[in-house]
């Protein structure tokens, strides 16, 4: 895949109307670069003029944040700070609910001051403009989907409409499970929980969740989160469901759906 990246741009006088920010799930996961293939591969389609940093792009800082390093989160926030503000970025997509709540929340303070977007407000709002075009019929005409609300998303920053109205957009059936919206459970990532062991207890927090997904009788479980979609596709493995039930982003789905 041909990505346009920043500095290429510049030096050609030019300027993406959004900074698509890859982060490091979409970056250096396996599972996560699909993701971002997908969304690229919307982007293209719909002839987005977007560009990516690359090499320019260093972690936003939230995991060594929420981890307590403030030092080191400080001194990350002020590099990538700087390399956005040297070129002038205004608008910025993420696929990434962490990303996004800290550059759009926690980044002002620091002097990043930015018109920070997650990637399912904005595929609602290419849908609703128009721009992405469906197959006829759907790919997952007649599935159960059922989707999971990652909290930087949704308790954090309120955004619950959005990724089920993408999901409307299929011709499938949307089920949710007990815990959702401001009531739904966390997968187990968030806060830097990801790179730790978990604390004693009955059970995995994240085959809690992905048993509530499951019990839905759901074929899919959208998350919008890399994190999320890592922490449920280990629940899906856990339970031995994987034939049956696929853990996938919003982003693939609407890719796969591309007319």
């Amino acid at each position: 895949m041909k990505v346009p990246v920043l500095a290429e741009l510049f030096a050609e006088g030019k300027q993406p109307e959004i900074l698509f920010w890859v982060g490091c799930s979409g970056s250096f996961d396996q599972r996560a670069q699909k993701i971002t293939k997908a969304f690229v591969t919307i982007l293209d389609k719909i002839k987005i003029n977007y560009a990516i940093l690359g090499k320019e792009e260093m972690c936003n800082g939230d995991p060594v944040r929420r981890a307590g390093n403030e030092f080191m989160f400080q001194m990350m926030a002020y590099q990538n700070i700087q390399t956005l503000n040297n070129y002038g970025i205004k608008k910025i997509v993420t696929a990434c609910p962490h990303c996004f709540n800290i550059l759009k929340n926690e980044y002002p303070a620091l002097g990043g001051n930015y018109d920070v977007i997650h990637h399912s407000v904005f595929l609602q709002q290419l849908i609703d403009e128009g721009k992405i075009k469906l197959k006829d019929g759907g790919v997952f005409k007649g599935k159960k989907i059922t989707y999971h609300d990652s909290c930087y998303l949704g308790r954090a920053n309120n955004i619950y409409e959005a990724p089920r109205k993408v999901l409307e957009v299929f011709d499938a059936e949307l089920v949710e499970m007990k815990r959702c919206k401001t009531k739904g459970l966390c997968c187990g990532a968030g806060g830097a929980q990801m790179f730790k062991e978990e604390e004693k207890g009955t059970i995995r927090i994240n085959s809690e969740r992905s048993n509530e997904a499951i019990a839905t009788g759901a074929n899919i479980i959208a998350a919008a989160c890399p994190f999320c979609n890592t922490m449920l596709t280990d629940g899906v493995k856990n339970a031995e469901k994987e034939d049956s039930v696929k853990v996938m982003d919003i982003a693939e789905l609407v890719a796969a759906s591309l007319a």
